[in-house]
């Protein structure tokens, strides 16, 4: 008999988060959006070498791109390239999609936040939010009730426990 191949998921999963995203902003919608990159970017994205903390979403010229995220090089995967790990890379998404931004944005004040990254079918796609400010209050109220469903979570575990 022959041996049978076995696949290696090397290559799924999340590559990063944007924590502080959800923390700064109220997230109305979702996009999936491809990411235009180099060799060596997704070198590096497999090496788990990328921030989105500072990263935004803008518009140009009718297409959207990702601004501030930095894709820190790989010293061996870029050694024949002039790499710089925060240039602005293109967004892939269908233009309906693309116009539909544009007028939430432009219109409403609404702002495109990179939420994670992460590999689909061995290409790498990022999770776009439409986004709101959040003001000071707000993210009391959201502290407050993280800690009060933690809370509830101590309190049921020791119930069930008892019983």
């Amino acid at each position: 008999m022959a041996k049978q191949k076995t696949k290696e998921k090397s290559g799924t999963g999340t590559i990063a988060q944007n924590k502080r995203a959800r923390h700064e902003y109220h997230i109305d919608e979702h996009y999936e959006a491809g990411v235009a990159l180099e060799g060596w970017e997704v070198k590096s994205l497999r090496a788990g070498r990328v921030n989105l903390g500072d990263a935004y979403a803008i518009v140009r010229s009718g297409e959207i791109f990702l601004f501030g995220a930095s894709i820190v090089p790989l010293i061996s995967a870029s050694t024949h390239v002039v790499a710089d790990d925060r240039r602005t890379r293109k967004l892939l998404l269908h233009r309906a999609e693309i116009d539909k931004l544009i007028g939430s944005i432009e219109r409403k004040g609404y702002t495109l936040v990179p939420l994670s990254l992460y590999w689909k079918s061995n290409r790498v796609k990022i999770d776009l939010g439409l986004a709101r400010g959040k003001q000071e209050h707000d993210k009391r109220d959201t502290a407050k009730e993280r800690d009060w469903n933690r809370e509830k979570q101590r309190v049921m575990r020791g119930r069930n426990k008892q019983a």
